[in-house]
């Protein structure tokens, strides 16, 4: 059996294995703390619930789903309410989660070896999603001591030959963000090229310590025209399981996307679509949101101190999403629960080994120097698995 070229590059994620041990463990009655979720612990709201039960009670079933355009239109009222982005409805695109309209939005954009610059650390999938386009990736690295922040230079020093660049801020893996002169500085920056921009900003509203969040397209008149925006309603409404997210940006890549969805998957169900729509004009979102976000902005200072109090990790203070990414180099060259650490993956593995604490690598992520942390878990599961790492490490 001979597969595609295309498919033969691109590999599993590398935290599996940590994944299956972590699993193996529970089911021998372990008690694993498990830091890798990356989604909230909370429930659904119980009205987007209800409107999602209305709508299967109405027969929302088929599919041609009768409240696309409301949903399309809700996209659009909230842009301009809250991002100050504004577009028609036919310049919105519905998907089955932000991931599909990445992946949609590469495949529309980059042809066999097109460059797509992608800061690093990075989201896991960026890459693999450029490979299948049979893009070239170029990755614009900002460590620890950068605190995880690409700057002007490093786009124009990679720009030449280049034709997208994403960006994720909030960051998944890093959870910092950028400051509204940190954004003008980068947008001036992809001004001077000819780049595309997708703009995944799926965190946008868990953000921390008086951070404001600025819409990468509304930073500049010229930018809704090399923008593509994606966002979801995953992280900010609880909403993981529902696959709902969306894109938008310049009619011709998103009619194109619609083509391409036009073969993969149609539209997202009725009575999903219903839910989203009750998340973008409920009244009562906007406090069930500040009361989660108030809530993982308190784990996140508690867990990035606790961190910090450690020998031999820096971990950069979240400002947004809900993950801290220590830097565990220190660690490097010794030998803990009999694994020789060597990187970020025996890091995790002699985590897991030792104290039955299950983080993800940061190799996964573009940084072999650092592993993951998720505090979308409740404080007493925080500090069972740091008092846990930090009797490992000897502190």
């Amino acid at each position: 059996m001979s597969l595609s070229a295309r498919i033969s590059q691109v590999g599993a994620s590398a935290t599996i294995a940590v994944t299956r041990r972590a699993a193996q463990l529970k089911a021998a009655g372990e008690d694993v703390v498990a830091f890798a979720a990356g989604e909230p612990d909370f429930d659904t709201p119980p009205f987007i619930k209800d409107a999602a039960k209305a709508a299967l009670d109405a027969g929302d079933t088929k599919y041609t789903a009768r409240q696309a355009a409301r949903l399309q239109q809700a996209i659009v009222d909230k842009l301009a309410r809250d991002n100050q982005i504004h577009v028609a409805p036919d310049q919105v695109l519905c998907a089955f989660g932000g991931k599909h309209a990445i992946y949609d939005a590469v495949q529309c954009l980059v042809d066999p070896g097109d460059k797509v610059l992608i800061p690093s650390p990075y989201w896991v999938s960026y890459p693999e999603m450029v490979k299948l386009a049979g893009g070239e990736n170029v990755f614009l690295h900002a460590g620890v001591e950068q605190n995880f922040k690409i700057t002007p230079q490093q786009i124009l020093d990679h720009a030449r030959g280049a034709k997208v660049i994403i960006l994720n801020y909030p960051s998944n893996p890093t959870s910092v963000t950028y400051t509204p002169e940190e954004l003008h500085a980068l947008a001036a920056a992809i001004l001077k090229t000819d780049l595309l921009v997708i703009s995944d900003e799926i965190y946008e509203k868990l953000v921390y310590g008086g951070t404001k969040f600025v819409s990468f397209a509304a930073l500049d008149a010229r930018l809704p025209e090399r923008t593509v925006t994606v966002n979801g309603l995953s992280k900010t409404y609880a909403m993981t399981g529902w696959r709902l997210g969306w894109a938008a940006g310049p009619k011709p890549i998103i009619t194109a996307m619609r083509n391409l969805m036009s073969h993969e998957t149609t539209d997202p169900a009725g009575f999903v679509v219903a839910g989203g729509v009750a998340a973008y004009t409920d009244p009562r979102s906007a406090e069930t949101v500040e009361t989660m976000r108030q809530e993982f902005e308190r784990r996140a200072k508690h867990m990035a101190a606790r961190l910090n109090a450690m020998p031999g990790l820096r971990c950069v203070e979240p400002t947004g999403a809900f993950y801290c990414f220590p830097n565990v180099q220190a660690h490097f060259g010794r030998t803990i629960a009999g694994v020789k650490v060597t990187d970020s993956m025996t890091f995790t593995q002699a985590v897991l080994e030792g104290c039955k604490v299950a983080l993800v690598p940061g190799g996964a992520f573009g940084d072999d120097t650092c592993v993951r942390l998720s505090f979308a878990t409740s404080m007493a599961q925080i500090d069972k698995g740091l008092d846990r790492l930090a009797m490992l490490l000897g502190c």
